[in-house]
């Protein structure tokens, strides 16, 4: 399958790859049709996704059986009046039907738009009218369904409502009225028709609400060919290929999901493994890939703290081959933490929901502890200072994407009917990315924080991460986050936000705060130790996972006005 999409398949060196990755562009790319469908008839029998649950039950699907399923949903879907262009919002959780439902709105040539189950009524209403979203197709849940219902007095352009039960076996009740019920009804549509012309590569495929750490979400919209893009991801980044069983921990609402659960590990004709669970556990987690063997596991540092805080020897992990790590910055501490129980080095990567991956470390790179890895060379990765210079080895400065005259793969097309925050960030032929880093010697890149959490203290600029994996070495802290408050002689000063694990909980107290300070002291330049620590249960984060320090910026800031 990828060699129909790149001149070359196989990469030796950093210098093989960046000379020769080249793409094989479609004229009218589609994914369902051009991969999935595709795989369905050079090898129906291939086990494409493997879908379990916390309450044990389990759906295997061939390829095969996907394109049979998409096009019974696409089916479904155009009697309800859905085709080219329309914007439909998903909110299904990692149910089984979310990947039915997303190669059927691909067939059909709509505009998907994931999204959480934890939107409140204001959340639904900002995106249908952002949006003009036309439908929504849901899980049964009564807190989803119950804010939808309560937004549609605001929400003009919705027209219809889909709900997705539990089980074929379970149908709505009569409660709920004005939804149209997936499992009784999908079935019975007539035989899928394909649309004469279902899009070009510059037709807008697919749009995520992006919290990001400040500010109202922004409305990413990405063409056909950003799927494309993400053929890098899985086949190389994730160092997947048939017979691989991958596991990517995300929630179907945050773009991770199509990085790690959709695009890249078909285009390698991996096995998509999904477990489907309502509370995260990290031994559950561990048992489903002792169980199911899985090879190869992606998550973003969040799960891994937590998983090594678990007896790792209790678990057979031996299937697991291959871990990568995207979502935020990977402290060191927690890649050799990880390696000394497993003997895997974990693989990072970095990207934003406006693009695929753009830093990555490939199988035929030796990662660096802490570090992004080096460009993917479908981009032209630049850092510039504030001047608009190029920054020198060793320097810190923005990480952009040049793009000259032609977009590459997998950058956005735009802020949805924003063109003033598009042309902030992308103008001159450079999309700025808003992240800080500096690069080594060697090439690879580390990253400082985004533009706007640098704190400055007496003079000193003080990046919030380098902080962080100075106390993430010590041995109570299970997770963390600097941030500056203001102060009247320094102008700012550093604040660490902690939470502590479950056997230091009870020593949270002045010694505590002392043996941190002084633990960071030795880590790390003197400067730049916490003089303020506060100790919480948990840290606020976007629906990705990322930390929001503005939140508690702006928590701070209140308490000193």
């Amino acid at each position: 399958m990828v060699e129909r999409f790149l001149r070359q398949t196989h990469f030796e060196s950093v210098e093989d790859y960046n000379r020769n990755l080249e793409f094989i562009v479609p004229d009218h790319f589609n994914f369902a049709y051009d991969v999935v469908d595709a795989w369905a008839e050079e090898e129906p029998g291939r086990l494409a996704l493997l879908w379990t649950n916390d309450e044990g039950l389990e759906r295997r699907a061939t390829f095969a059986q996907l394109r049979s399923q998409s096009n019974q949903a696409a089916a479904y879907l155009q009697q309800l009046g859905i085709g080219k262009g329309d914007p439909v919002m998903l909110i299904l959780k990692r149910r089984y039907e979310w990947w039915v439902v997303m190669l059927a709105l691909h067939k059909l040539g709509a505009v998907i738009i994931p999204a959480t189950h934890m939107l409140t009524r204001h959340d639904v209403v900002y995106r249908n009218t952002r949006a003009s979203v036309r439908a929504i197709i849901c899980v049964d849940d009564p807190y989803v369904m119950g804010q939808v219902e309560a937004a549609m007095p605001d929400s003009p352009t919705v027209e219809t409502l889909v709900a997705v039960t539990a089980s074929p076996d379970i149908h709505l009740s009569n409660g709920a009225l004005g939804w149209h019920d997936w499992h009784a009804e999908w079935l019975q549509a007539p035989e899928f028709k394909r649309p004469a012309h279902v899009n070009d590569n510059d037709d807008t495929m697919l749009m995520y609400f992006t919290s990001g750490t400040s500010g109202e979400p922004k409305m990413v919209a990405h063409d056909f060919l950003y799927a494309m893009g993400h053929l890098t991801t899985g086949v190389f980044w994730h160092n997947l290929h048939p017979g691989s069983l991958h596991l990517t921990v995300a929630d179907t609402g945050w773009g991770k999901a199509v990085w790690g659960k959709f695009y890249g590990q078909w285009f390698a004709g991996a096995t998509v493994f999904v477990y489907d669970h309502e509370r995260f556990s990290a031994d559950a987690l561990l048992r489903q890939i002792e169980k199911y063997r899985v090879t190869s596991f992606c998550a973003p540092p969040t799960i891994y703290r937590f998983m090594i805080r678990e007896d790792l020897s209790r678990y057979d992990l031996s299937s697991l081959e291959y871990c990568t790590t995207a979502g935020e910055a990977l402290n060191p501490a927690v890649f050799e933490k990880f390696y000394e129980k497993t003997g895997i080095q974990m693989m990072e990567g970095f990207g934003q929901t406006e693009t695929t991956m753009t830093l990555g470390t490939m199988p035929w790179m030796k990662p660096k502890p802490g570090s992004m890895g080096m460009p993917n060379a479908q981009y032209d990765i630049d850092l510039l200072k504030p001047d608009g210079t190029s920054c020198e080895d060793g320097e810190k400065g923005e990480i952009v994407v040049r793009v000259g005259d032609k977009k590459p793969l997998g950058l956005f097309k735009e802020y949805y009917r924003d063109a003033q925050l598009t042309a902030e960030a992308w103008h001159d032929g450079v999309y700025h990315t808003g992240d800080m880093a500096w690069r080594d010697e060697d090439g690879y890149y580390w990253f400082e924080g985004r533009t706007d959490d640098v704190i400055k203290s007496s003079g000193y600029r003080i990046g919030p991460f380098e902080v962080e994996s100075a106390l993430m070495t010590h041995e109570a802290v299970v997770e963390c986050a600097i941030t500056g408050v203001p102060d009247e002689v320094r102008g700012m000063v550093v604040k660490a936000t902690v939470v502590l694990g479950r056997e230091w909980k009870d020593k949270a107290g002045d010694v505590l705060v002392k043996e941190l300070q002084e633990h960071v002291k030795r880590e790390t330049a003197p400067y730049k130790y916490p003089r303020i620590v506060e100790f919480v249960d948990e840290l606020p984060k976007t629906i990705s996972g990322k930390i929001r320090r503005v939140e508690i910026r702006l928590r701070d800031n209140q308490s000193h006005s």
